[in-house]
């Protein structure tokens, strides 16, 4: 038996990772490695787990909760006795079921799949309780049927701490799919009829499950199949033991405590000409994190439910109005707080970014009020950045800065290189990053607020110069921050407050969002410009009255990071559908990637470093690069039917552009009407799992444009139409 650290330079079946913690260099100098705070929960037996803490950040660190686990073993079984009766559930059909038997259930999943496949009539309970900071956080259940059509969905309400939620399950061949996307500040049971056939498919790397001592779980490897079994130590569960069924071949998996979030643990299995059948035994209480790479990522209680997952495949209807919502949001991403090297150049060059997020350090600036002149320009005149949003912070990332002479001159020094820049653009400005992670209160921010903006109103200058004032730059919106307390910090809340006092200083309303890590949760992104929209209210053109800035967010906060997200194609689905759902009402008014370069310590961004002289694009910016390629100016109206394709309709003049994202491993069928078909010069193009596009053939009947769209694949369909998009009726906040 072979034991080896797993760190982000090996990954089986993955992309791995070269990125260079040893470089005395950086062609993307560093820039303020924010990302938001730290996410702690207690644990049970190893005091205190850690999921979302950044090893190197000096945010303040939540002392965590105390909570018990309740339910807190990855499964259990037993006989039971249970009586349903449902009648005209939903409103779509009725069934009748009494029965006797035994039930299975599994207790304290955080994150991952549950695919269940029945031949009888079976009714799934989904129950929850609260695991940290549940009371600031709303979450979301999604029950998907065997095509992939969402066949129900629960919004889990910030109150609601504890709850239950049931779905039939009608019988099928195809497999049903129940999403508990991470990061959740809840866990959650899920029982069922034992005779359904239950696979468990957890999330890797980032903990997945809270286990007892002695759980255990099967899973299966396929003759020929070099499969992995990884695990990461998140202060529970603290070793893996695998038995294997046939001969009773045993493997020890001990998991280590590391540095880096992104290490982990890993031990080749072995290879045979025949199948294997092996027993997981998990050896600790609390936090879990284990997964099989080489091989399907599935795991069972009852051995005999080790079958091929079936999965029919989607279909997906579009109808396109010429009708425009508004405008679609400039892409773009953080960039340094230093000049570039020319060696770099290429990389920016080649994602195109719009838009760029970035920070201005106060006692810097005071010391020397030209220092940041150098790069701003650049970003202006050489990479042709017309929007920015600048946060104040202060260096050795202190964000909790003080109305005082530091922060007063730190700030005019950026006025005053603002002005100088020329009035090219918009320069946004926020006073604070992440203010309800970084001030003790409310108070302490809106004073420094209050008198930030007064100086920054006291020169009509200012104005001229495009320089417009941002808020709250938040940690989450909708959401509560990762912190202690996060009930009395939701960003929301902080934004409403200060529109109540200060609503003539400010012109945009500014967030960051994290930990939406699941791609099925991406619509969340939707749900939040809607809410800011809602919160700033619409003008007489349907346009909301602050502009809406979204100017940093990625998978993960902080450095807790996965590199199976990060370096992979997984981040390019991930980003595109992001995008679309954050552009689909045509409100918001920037999108950030966060950040743009990968650095030692947060190896995050669209690019990676080599070497001194060498970068390339990772996947996510590979995707960045296809998606800024189609990217037009205003959003069309689009209807869409599925869950697992994501679209955007967009126009630019005549020229028309449907970018989409088949989020699914299953193939979808797409068909789009409200175009004409056949149309000169429409062209088909794919970016799949090899991070190359291509061109794809569709066809037409009876004026309806149809194409056959591969698993986790993005496509844009491109066409030139008769006239303009025709305005929308100005729209009402939701």
């Amino acid at each position: 038996m072979k034991l080896f650290v797993a760190c982000q330079y090996a990954i089986a079946s993955r992309l791995a990772p070269t990125l260079d913690g040893g470089r005395s260099q950086r062609l993307f100098p560093a820039s303020i490695p924010c990302g938001s705070g730290l996410a702690r929960e207690s644990g049970r037996s190893a005091g205190r787990d850690v999921e979302g803490a950044d090893l190197f950040a000096s945010k303040p660190a939540p002392t965590g909760t105390n909570n018990a686990l309740v339910g807190a073993s990855l499964l259990a079984m037993g006989s039971t006795r249970w009586c349903w009766r449902i009648s005209l559930w939903l409103g779509l059909w009725g069934l009748a079921l009494s029965a006797q038997g035994a039930s299975m259930a599994w207790t304290g999943i955080r994150d991952g799949s549950l695919y269940l496949q029945t031949d009888h009539p079976d009714v799934i309970t989904v129950r929850w309780v609260p695991a940290w900071q549940a009371e600031a956080n709303v979450e979301h259940l999604y029950l998907l049927d065997g095509q992939g059509r969402l066949a129900g969905e629960r919004l889990v309400t910030a109150d609601q701490t504890r709850g239950e939620q049931q779905w039939p399950l009608p019988p099928g061949a195809a497999s049903y799919r129940l999403e508990i996307p991470g990061y959740s500040f809840r866990r959650y049971t899920v029982e069922h009829d034992a005779r359904t056939r239950a696979l468990f498919a957890p999330a890797k790397v980032h903990f997945n499950a809270e286990a007892h001592d002695g759980d255990e779980l099967y899973f299966k490897v396929a003759a020929g199949e070099q499969a992995v079994l990884a695990g990461k130590f998140h202060g529970g569960v603290r070793a893996l033991q695998a038995r294997r069924v046939g001969d009773g071949k045993q493997l020890q998996l001990n998991l280590k405590p590391y540095r880096a979030y992104w290490q982990f643990d890993q031990v080749a299995l072995p290879v045979a000409d025949v199948e294997q059948i092996w027993r997981l035994h998990l050896q600790g209480n609390g936090k879990a994190a284990f997964w099989l790479d080489g091989t399907a990522n599935l795991f069972a209680q009852d051995p005999e439910h080790l079958l091929p997952l079936r999965q029919d495949p989607g279909q997906t209807h579009l109808k396109l109005h010429d009708e425009s919502l508004g405008t679609t949001p400039k892409l773009g991403t953080a960039l340094p707080y230093e000049l570039l090297p020319p060696s770099s150049h290429a990389a920016l060059d080649a994602l195109k970014p719009q838009a760029a997020s970035l920070y201005s350090f106060v006692d810097i600036t005071a010391a020397k009020a030209t220092y940041e002149d150098a790069f701003r320009r650049l970003y202006q005149d050489r990479f042709a950045i017309s929007q920015d949003i600048t946060l104040l912070a202060a260096s050795q990332r202190r964000s909790d800065l003080k109305p005082d002479q530091t922060s007063h001159s730190g700030l005019q020094a950026w006025l005053t290189s603002t002005r100088a820049l020329g009035g090219k653009g918009l320069h946004y400005l926020s006073f604070a990053d992440e203010p309800n992670l970084g001030y003790p209160d409310f108070a302490s921010f809106q004073q420094m607020f209050q008198s930030m903006a007064a100086q920054v109103r006291a020169d009509p200058a200012n104005a001229r110069a495009g320089v417009r004032i941002a808020m709250p730059a938040s940690s989450q919106f909708t959401n509560g921050p990762l912190t202690e307390n996060a009930v009395d910090k939701r960003g929301i809340d902080w934004a409403r407050r200060l529109l109540a006092t200060s609503d003539d200083q400010i012109d945009a309303l500014a967030w960051h969002e994290w930990m939406i890590r699941d791609l099925l949760a991406t619509r969340v992104y939707r749900d939040s410009v809607r809410q800011a929209a809602n919160l700033v209210g619409l003008d007489s053109r349907g346009r909301p009255r602050k502009a809406l800035l979204l100017d940093q967010t990625n998978i993960s906060s902080g450095s807790s990071l996965s590199p199976y997200d990060q370096e992979t194609h997984y981040a390019a689905l991930w980003w595109t559908s992001v995008a679309i759902n954050a552009s689909a009402d045509g409100w918001l008014d920037m999108l950030n990637w966060f950040m743009a370069a990968d650095e030692p310590e947060y190896p995050k961004g669209m690019v990676r470093v080599l070497d001194d002289q060498r970068l390339e694009l990772k996947p996510v910016g590979l995707a960045q690069q296809f998606i800024e390629q189609h990217w037009l100016d205003q959003v069309l109206r689009l209807d869409n039917d599925a869950f697992e394709v994501d679209a955007l309709a967009m126009a630019t003049g005549k020229q028309r552009s449907l970018l989409g994202v088949n989020k699914s491993t299953r193939a979808h069928q797409v068909s789009l009407d409200g175009t004409a078909c056949p149309q000169p010069g429409m062209t088909l193009l794919y970016f799949g799992p090899d991070n190359r596009s291509h061109s794809a053939a569709l066809d037409c009947k009876a004026g309806q444009v149809g194409f056959l769209l591969p698993g986790e694949t993005v496509f844009a369909l491109n066409w030139t139409a008769s006239l303009p998009p025709q305005p929308a009726t100005p729209q009402e906040a939701p």
